[in-house]
């Protein structure tokens, strides 16, 4: 989550144009080379407060939690006991789970600056880590009237979301989004408006009451066909037979199926039941309104993600994987539908619920939103 980076602490021309190389790196994600073009800066001009804080936020976002704080303690020796250097210690604090005492340091910037933002906002980013949804909720209402900031109003949102007030959540994604400064922060505010429209078809319960394969959805807008509990895991047969229904009672019609990595029998049963031809990679046609088809995604296949994306750009057919790894932080992988969510140890055991996922398949915020999924 980019917190500290994103305030303009004290914006001119000159500044600007000394991080422009470090900011390039990062957008081009070149993290090492962007961390070098930072320190050199502030070896170069160490009073410049947004390196600092940018710097900052490049060690958090990485998870260097005790290089962060390491840099937020240079950024003492150098500023001393300013509400700048306590704000980002505190913030290094909040990563490494030192929650109280992160509080007590951002209370302490308060006192040296009760009108600087970046502090509030941290302190009800703090807040919010303690699980203190109240205070968060305060502290980033006074960070927004000291400075309005897309990234106020994103925490702010999460915070709400996960209260399970989704209205509310939305309503300050939409807030971000109008004040984003840049296409990056008002995509992702878009991004976060989808997904709160999605926790809201499960209301009234909160994103934490939800199923792993109900959070998927919402987070992604991915359809899972085995959401509900069982005791054994559903094998090939059993999702494919689930996707099958999953077509008909959407009535969806795909012209062609393409089968990517291992070939598996149950594609040869999937072509036969819709009735189109089997293909693989070299015969994919975009148009076709084409039913891509996986064992599960595979991100590192250059051919693999110039299909999937195809897909995606064409707004013709979908993807379908038989599984997918259930981290959050995995990669996405593009697929449209997915059977079963596995771990470690394998699929998860779960029962496939076509009710439901017809449900998900025509949520207006869903992946599937908009797509031609009908030949012609």
């Amino acid at each position: 989550m980019r917190t500290t980076a994103s305030y303009e602490l004290f914006p001119d021309a000159p500044s600007e144009r000394a991080m422009a190389r470090a900011r390039y790196l990062v957008r081009e994600g070149r993290i090492a080379d962007a961390e070098k073009a930072y320190r050199d800066l502030l070896a170069e001009q160490p009073d410049l407060k947004p390196g600092w804080a940018e710097c900052f936020e490049l060690l958090r976002a990485q998870g260097r939690r005790d290089d962060a704080l390491r840099l937020a303690e240079g950024a003492r020796a150098q500023f001393g006991d300013s509400a700048f250097s306590l704000a980002l210690k505190g913030a290094a604090l909040v990563e490494l789970e030192r929650y109280r005492e992160a509080l007590r340091t951002l209370e302490q910037a308060l006192d040296l600056d009760p009108d600087l933002g970046l502090v509030w906002h941290e302190l009800g980013y703090a807040a919010y880590r303690l699980g203190d949804r109240s205070r968060a909720l305060l502290a980033l209402d006074r960070a927004f009237a000291l400075d309005p900031h897309t990234e106020t109003l994103a925490l702010r949102g999460r915070i709400l979301r996960d209260a399970g007030r989704y209205q509310a959540a939305e309503v300050s994604y939409e807030g971000a989004a109008q004040a984003a400064e840049h296409a990056e922060q008002r995509a992702a505010a878009e991004r976060e408006i989808l997904a709160t429209r999605r926790y809201a078809f499960y209301a009234p319960r909160r994103p934490d009451e939800l199923t792993p394969a109900e959070r998927w959805f919402a987070e992604t807008g991915t359809v899972v066909l085995a959401s509900g509990e069982a005791t054994d895991a559903p094998d090939d047969e059993t999702l494919t037979a689930a996707f099958l229904d999953l077509t008909r009672d959407s009535g969806w019609r795909f012209g062609q199926i393409v089968a990517l990595g291992p070939a598996l029998p149950v594609w040869h049963t999937l072509a036969d039941a819709l009735g189109a031809p089997l293909v693989t990679r070299t015969g994919f046609d975009p148009v076709t309104c084409p039913l891509v088809v996986a064992q599960r995604p595979q991100p590192a296949d250059a051919g693999w993600s110039t299909v999937t994306a195809a897909v995606a750009d064409h707004a013709t057919g979908l993807v379908f994987v038989l599984e997918h790894v259930a981290d959050p932080g995995a990669p996405e992988g593009g697929a449209d539908v997915i059977g079963v969510l596995a771990d470690a140890g394998g699929r998860r055991h779960r029962k496939v619920n076509v009710a439901h996922a017809v449900s998900e398949a025509q949520h207006p915020a869903g992946r599937l939103a908009g797509r031609r999924l009908k030949t012609t």
